[in-house]
């Protein structure tokens, strides 16, 4: 991904968007000072609009923020890469499900497969893959040779139980609490930005 454009605080792409994970890019000068705070739990209640009775549903989002590692950081042979390119499935029209623009990546040693397929285009879709392998075995590179580092990642994301929290936001109340410094502010702003 090129860098964060001028003016902008950071460029933000997801990498991968499946049944309870989400990875995402994040590019920029402000990046640092924009995920600082988010590691842990995130507790977001609300009164979906189906529910008749008035019921408060809660969700909990689990984040964890690590840096990426530049090319120069992991060397990843071409021979040691297998490259499949295939078609993709479900919405987006007839170009979709009749190029080949999806791209699945095995690392042959380590056998990690990253599968990507975020834009139309299959140059862009291999970019990403290959930074998101050499993230993918990277972390796996620091985790084997750093406990400390992992014992970090597993310390932010937490257990994900209730009392394991950053962060509630509750939309009724128009209310956002940050639990470790105790500040509170609307839900308006915060979905603004403005905190």
């Amino acid at each position: 991904m090129p860098a964060a454009r001028p003016g902008v605080v950071f460029d933000l792409e997801i990498l991968e968007d499946k049944k309870g994970v989400i990875v995402l890019r994040a590019v920029g000068a402000g990046v640092e000072a924009a995920f600082r705070d988010e590691p842990g739990g995130h507790r977001w209640q609300r009164v979906p609009p189906s529910e008749k009775r008035g019921r408060v549903h809660t969700s909990t989002i689990t984040v964890a923020v690590l840096a990426e590692p530049s090319a120069a950081e992991v060397r990843v042979d071409e021979r040691e890469l297998v490259w499949v390119m295939c078609m993709g499935t479900g919405p987006g029209g007839q170009k979709r499900n009749k190029t080949a623009s999806v791209v699945l990546l095995t690392h042959k040693p380590t056998g990690v497969q990253v599968r990507c397929e975020s834009s139309r285009s299959q140059h862009h879709n291999r970019m990403a893959a290959l930074a998101l392998l050499r993230a993918r075995l990277w972390a796996a590179a620091q985790g084997r040779l750093d406990d400390e580092r992992a014992e970090d990642r597993r310390r932010q994301v937490g257990s994900g139980m209730r009392g394991d929290k950053r962060r509630t936001i509750r939309v009724q109340d128009d209310t956002v609490v940050d639990h470790r410094t105790g500040r509170r502010w609307s839900f308006r702003e915060y979905e603004r930005g403005n905190w």
